[in-house]
């Protein structure tokens, strides 16, 4: 038989002889491969042995994950190509603009990153394969390859959710094999294997680099900006798999070849598949828009990228049937993955020449002539210091370029605020411009767009993510050209000092390093107040919701000055002094309405019913942005707690049945004894609507009419919409990551440090009315709120005069209700700040 590459996907599970000095996966492992899920530490093991009997292998361990396991990649070329890496790596950042010089190499660069997530676990059996193939020194048809690229495997994104799957997995397996989907081993229990220690979706975190995996594989991805980047994955068992070309919609920013390469990519897999009489389909689901995937990130970085799905999943274990009665068994999955890792491997070789002209040229046009609409952003520098830091944060880590405006008068641009269009504007030295003419053009565009064109509503993630608005700005976009009028100075923080004790320190509270800053103040047992009123002392004014950090009730801190000054060093908080607590105006530090901050004991619910995802954001919020206590309660076991140790009960976003009513009532009585409940996104359906409640959805017999009449006015065409087109009118209902501007009352600790304002992701489209006796902290003004990002037509007109943040009180508690996520994914800045005065200045 003619040797293609069909034969080499089946090399890995009929070992056809022994390599020279060289051992199969099966030889070193001790089991063929698909017949149980390899532990992360053996794979790292082998990868170790295969690269220390080949000179050809560079072995990296470029980080470790939370749970101390090493995140490694395998670099692999020809014997010439290893022998001048580093030049094809510094020419290839040459190309892109991103380093001086002339490249005088044309190798291009294959990435493939396998198990993202955890329990689509196919991915780091079939990175084990695929690194045997391609670092075999007697496999000639790879070795070919490998003369015109250069790969980087890297076997396992996830080690912590892999781990967690596949040890769970290994113990509850059956010894025969047992396809029957209602086995155990079929199903995984609460929080499942697919994300990360903290329970993020790393597949979701590449642009905003919230998790410890991501910010170091990014730092390495930087220094090599590949020419092709897979992502493997696995779907459902009954979805056979799924190779580029990717699903409208696809981002208008996407160059012909980027289209064309994954086109080139998926007939010559396709071919194989065929030859193997295997299913497969393109052009579905899975879309090229959401800046932050595995697949859109490295195509605004200039390379081709692409998903690959293997049906399959948790679900499949070591072999399942699906819904036509087929076993759909680990050793095809691998397969599968592997056919498509080396069909790269052949249509990069084929390629190589074209890949690397494309991609300068790629960055060359991006660099002197975007095609974006908006060519410069503006971000006001002095309107949050501590959000534009943290802005500034991501873009160095991302390796986009900024410089400072300078003063400039009149500029006319999208005013990401008001949302409106040729307003009015100047500069001045302490704000920032970005603009799209540098070699990051793409992804700066991507980032910063006011309102990403959708070119179809059926989309698989969300559909805005501004960074303005994400981190709670004031800024422009222009839709020309505006220079820099030089480097951007970060401000320079000068350290407090450590003098005599006055009255007070007072600091702000306007960031996320303000409330951690405040987490270490009370984590070292230090009395810190709040202002419930704006007020001036000694010439300054200071807005509610300012930290007054005074000598009386510190008395007892010992080196009391030192622990505040190093505290606020440490995160950066400049802090002002005065020598009297007797204001000019406002409330004295010694009255009622300066409130003291108690420090809180806080539980945060989690387990079956509730989203992980939600409880991840949470949980890493405190752990690693604040560094404080936090007790994880399970959801199940509520009956047994003793409720009465906490202050604050987190729950996050839940479906379905969560709590009890046994639950439910245990909590309410907690809540009117004292305690105060926090309850975000899908969590308030556990009380709207119930006696004795506040929150009410917009129900009443007037809505229902008008529902009614507004069915009753649908088109005729709409009604006879065909069968086939069902989905799409079910997203006329429906949202996708629309962002509101929220109206926040200033004069409530929920409003404390917004200006007013605050911008939400809106994910879900419920709408409840103003509470009758609670706070209406934060509410949706009219439907002009809408900023951008998809909403349905049937409710984005009825959004308006609707609550999206407020407080109730229940007997001496109060339950705070957030309709969105106010911290989705851990890039939604702002929100941390309102999230921080649910939990430390509610109810004080």
């Amino acid at each position: 038989m003619k040797k293609t590459l069909l034969s080499f996907a089946f090399a890995f599970v009929f070992y056809l002889g022994a390599f020279a000095q060289l051992q199969t996966p099966e030889q070193f492992l001790g089991y063929q491969p698909g017949d149980r899920f390899t532990p992360h530490h053996r794979m790292v093991d082998y990868f170790e042995y295969v690269a220390s009997q080949n000179p050809n292998i560079k072995l990296i361990q470029y980080g470790e994950t939370n749970e101390k396991r090493p995140l490694i990649i395998a670099i692999l070329s020809s014997p010439e190509n290893m022998a001048k890496l580093e030049q094809i790596r510094t020419d290839n950042l040459k190309r892109a603009g991103l380093m001086e010089g002339t490249p005088s190499s044309e190798i291009p660069i294959n990435w493939m990153s396998f198990n993202v997530h955890g329990n689509e676990s196919v991915g780091m059996e079939a990175a084990i394969s695929s690194f045997y193939t391609l670092a075999d020194p007697n496999n000639a048809k790879s070795q070919e390859w490998l003369k015109n690229q250069i790969v980087i495997i890297d076997p396992c994104i996830n080690p912590d959710g892999r781990d967690r799957y596949s040890n769970w997995y290994n113990q509850k397996m059956n010894t025969t094999l047992q396809p029957d989907l209602q086995s155990q081993e079929h199903n995984e229990p609460w929080p499942g294997g697919r994300a990360n220690h903290y329970l993020f979706d790393l597949n979701r975190d590449w642009a905003w680099q919230v998790q410890v995996e991501s910010q170091q594989r990014m730092k390495v991805y930087q220094q090599w900006m590949p020419q092709l980047h897979l992502d493997f994955h696995e779907q459902g068992i009954d979805q056979p798999f799924y190779m580029a070309p990717a699903a409208e919609p696809l981002h208008e920013q996407l160059t012909p070849f980027q289209h064309e390469f994954q086109d080139i990519f998926g007939r010559n897999t396709a071919k194989y598949f065929d030859e193997m009489g295997r299913f497969y389909f393109t052009k579905e689901r899975f879309d090229l828009l959401y800046p932050s995937y595995g697949d859109t990130y490295p195509m605004y970085n200039g390379a081709i990228g692409m998903t690959i799905e293997q049906g399959g999943g948790g679900r499949g274990g070591i072999g399942g049937y699906n819904s036509v009665g087929d076993t759909v068994t680990l050793s095809s999955r691998i397969a599968g993955h592997y056919t498509a890792a080396m069909s790269a491997a052949e249509v990069t070789s084929k390629n190589s020449k074209r890949l690397v002209d494309e991609f300068a040229t790629y960055f060359k046009n991006n660099s002197s002539s975007p095609k974006g609409k908006y060519k410069s952003f503006v971000i006001k520098g002095g309107s949050n210091p501590s959000q534009v830091a943290k802005l500034l944060e991501l873009l160095d880590k991302n390796g986009i370029k900024y410089g400072k405006a300078g003063s400039k008068a009149g500029l006319k641009g999208f005013e990401y605020q008001s949302g409106k269009a040729g307003v009015s504007f100047s500069t001045d030295e302490n704000d920032i411009v970005i603009n799209a003419y540098q070699p990051k053009s793409v992804l700066a565009q991507v980032l910063f767009e006011p309102n990403p064109t959708l070119n179809d509503s059926i989309t698989y993630d969300i559909t805005s993510w501004a960074m303005p608005y994400a981190y709670g700005l004031q800024a422009f976009a222009l839709e020309s050209r505006l220079d820099a009028a030089g480097d951007y100075q970060k401000p320079e923080f000068t350290p407090n000092p450590v003098g005599q004790t006055p009255v007070a320190y007072l600091a702000s509270w306007q960031g996320t390093r303000d409330v951690a800053f405040l987490s270490a103040l009370l984590n070292a047992k230090i009395r810190v107040k709040y202002a419930e009123y704006p007020f001036e002392v000694e010439g300054k004014s200071y807005p509610a919701g300012s930290l007054i950090i005074t000598k009386g009730g510190n008395e007892y801190v010992a080196d009391f000055d030192k622990k505040v000054s190093d505290a606020a060093n440490k995160f950066g908080v400049k802090l002002a002094t005065t020598q009297t607590g007797y204001v000019d105006k406002g409330k004295d530090f010694g009255s009622p309405n300066v409130k003291v901050i108690q420090a809180p004991k806080v539980a945060l619910v989690g387990g079956n019913g509730t989203s992980s995802l939600s409880f991840g954001e949470i949980w890493h919020f405190f752990e690693k942005d604040l560094n404080y206590p936090l007790s994880n309660l399970d959801a199940a076991s509520m009956g047994g707690y003793d409720l009465s140790k906490y202050d604050v009960l987190i729950l996050p976003a839940t479906y379905g049945p969560a709590l009890n009513a046994a639950a439910q009532q245990k909590i309410t009585d907690w809540v009117k004894a004292g305690g105060k409940l926090i309850a975000l996104d899908g969590a308030l359906n556990l009380f709207a609507n119930k006696e004795g409640f506040a929150l009410k959805n917009f129900d009443s017999e007037d809505d229902k009419k008008a529902a009614e009449k507004a069915d009753a006015a649908l088109s005729k065409q709409e009604r006879l919409e065909p069968y086939l087109g069902m989905e799409r009118l079910e997203t006329a209902s429906g949202t996708a990551g629309a962002i509101y501007e929220i109206k926040m009352d200033q004069t409530h600790p929920l409003g404390y440090g917004t200006g007013g304002k605050f911008y939400t992701l809106k994910n879900n489209s419920n709408r409840f009315t103003y509470l009758t006796g609670g706070a209406n902290a934060g509410v949706i003004a009219t439907n002009d709120s809408y900023r951008t990002g998809y909403i349905g037509y049937k409710i984005k007109s009825k959004m308006g005069e609707s609550l999206a943040i407020g407080a109730e009180q229940q007997g001496r508690g109060q339950i705070v209700y957030f309709v969105d996520n106010p911290i989705f994914r851990g890039f939604w800045e702002s929100g941390k700040l309102v999230l921080s005065n649910a939990i430390f200045m509610v109810g004080q």
